[in-house]
């Protein structure tokens, strides 16, 4: 203990290690608990530092937690971007250095402007509200990163009952409140005020969770609809090389025609490797055949059309066909992957920048939802369903929810397993079935609760079939989103910031 909260490598080094602990909490490994031992051990370890000591300590947390937990990030350079392994191993360092200036600034912040001495309540919601402020904007800057949240953890942990309510944000904000009281314990039991304060707490948050685990937010709006997701397992060195297109073509033809009838067929992002307005005659035949079959088809597809300038710009899209209709475009872009900061700057450097369709533009907020089998369908392509906040706006509007992806890009490493913890925990929040389409894994269906109901293997061409059920009313986490969670923790840091100053 005494390790951790004096300065120097060793508390550093725990303090990285300490990081790495949340990534094992988190998809697949799911060993929740580690989730408060991480959160405790910084905590700790940020007790008696200066501000410029915590600001290296909370790096090197971050540094943990990011390089263990987006590794992933090397597979897309070095196997996708062509980089060679140096320079991958790089630029992976580099973005995972940039990620961790985010507890950077938690430690500065914390013992600068916010750590109390004297008062082990008010401590542990402080930092429970710096820790969600930082993860807020850890979400927003230059479009956001919203991924490792410590909140992901209790997909499946005690806490679960409490996305409805809060999302993961109030499943974050209880973790961290909870390891911070366990560090104070010490202190609490000599406060009998502030000891029977936090007790309340502990018992509100965890009760509170455990008590509407099996709570239903949302009924049923009609009978259940059937459902045909196709998984192409097409490899992404194939995906845009113009000689394999008419392959990709009649393999999700086929794969379609050869399916049992359903209401809806899904097809993953991008499953047609053209633009829309060159796949029409493609597109037409197979909506003749769902229409034949009363049933409603869904695709990824890129779209060109004039933005409002009317330039003429490259959208990642969704279309419709047979008994459906809309058009989505992606709003939430990757960066490098479907958009490249800084251009003109980095454009023809190596070829991780010029990879294709990395010059898409941002769809409007104005988009309707699209419409199937007479159902609204709230859509989220690939990376916009690890946005919370965004997530939600979709999801209110709904009936059933729908993300569509292609995580070839990350081959077989632990990033598409994040990436269906975080669709799963969107269900939950939401209290809605999603369907999730993927190009290669995990291609399933997920229920209100946000457990899987129906699975195909990864990295097999295959179609899933099973039911979801269009559903309706609000958790109350759609209709408030988290200004009841950002009221509370504005009000808490700004209580701190002038207790701090008086003090």
């Amino acid at each position: 203990m005494r390790w951790i909260t004096r300065p120097g490598w060793l508390g550093n080094l725990l303090a990285l290690a300490a990081g790495a602990l949340t990534t094992l909490s988190l998809a697949p490994f799911d060993i929740w608990p580690l989730a408060l031992v991480s959160m405790g051990v910084i905590y700790l370890g940020l007790r008696e530092l200066t501000p410029k000591q915590a600001a290296g300590r909370g790096w090197c947390y971050g540094f943990g937690l990011f390089a263990s937990g987006v590794s992933w990030v090397y597979v897309s350079i070095h196997d996708f971007g062509s980089a060679p392994p140096v320079l991958a191993g790089a630029l992976t360092l580099g973005f995972v250095a940039g990620l961790a200036l985010f507890f950077l600034l938690l430690g500065w912040a914390w013992a600068r402007w916010l750590r109390q001495p004297t008062a082990p309540l008010l401590n542990a919601l402080l930092f429970a509200a710096l820790w969600l402020a930082l993860d807020a904007l850890r979400g927003w800057v230059l479009t956001g990163f919203p991924w490792l949240y410590a909140g992901y953890s209790q997909l499946e942990g005690p806490l679960a009952g409490l996305a409805p309510l809060g999302g993961v944000w109030l499943l974050t904000f209880a973790l961290a409140l909870t390891a911070s009281l366990l560090v104070e314990l010490p202190q609490l039991l000599r406060h009998k005020a502030s000891l029977t304060g936090a007790s309340l707490l502990v018992v509100a948050l965890w009760g509170g969770a455990l008590g509407l685990g099996d709570h239903t937010w949302t009924t049923a709006k009609a009978e259940p609809i059937t459902v045909a997701a196709m998984q192409g397992n097409v490899a992404q060195s194939i995906k845009w090389d113009p000689k394999k297109l008419e392959m990709q073509l009649l393999l999700y033809r086929d794969m379609t025609f050869r399916s049992q009838p359903v209401d809806l067929i899904v097809w993953p992002e991008t499953a047609v490797p053209i633009l829309k307005e060159h796949a029409e005659g493609y597109l037409t035949m197979m909506g003749r055949f769902a229409q034949d079959r009363q049933s409603a088809l869904i695709t990824g597809v890129p779209v060109r059309q004039p933005n409002a300038d009317g330039e003429l710009r490259y959208y990642n899209g969704l279309t419709t066909a047979g008994d459906a209709q809309g058009t989505y475009l992606k709003q939430k872009l990757v960066p490098f992957g479907e958009y490249v900061p800084l251009q003109d700057m980095l454009r023809g450097l190596i070829a991780f920048f010029d990879l294709p369709m990395s010059d898409f533009a941002r769809g409007t907020s104005e988009q309707s939802l699209l419409q199937a089998k007479g159902y609204r369908i709230a859509p989220f392509i690939c990376y916009e369903v690890v946005y919370p906040e965004f997530a939600a706006s979709l999801a209110a509007q709904s009936d059933i929810l729908l993300t569509v992806s292609n995580d070839a890009w990350f081959g077989h490493s632990i990033g598409p397993l994040q990436h269906l913890q975080m669709a799963q925990m969107r269900a939950l929040e939401a209290g809605r079935w999603m369907i999730r389409a993927t190009n290669n894994g995990v291609t399933v269906l997920i229920d209100p609760h946000g457990c899987i109901v129906e699975q195909i293997p990864a990295f097999k061409e295959a179609v899933l079939y099973g039911e979801v059920t269009p559903m309706q009313g609000l958790t109350p986490y759609l209709q408030w989103r988290s200004w009841p969670l950002i009221v509370v923790c504005v009000l808490l840091l700004g209580w701190g910031l002038v207790r701090r100053r008086r003090g």
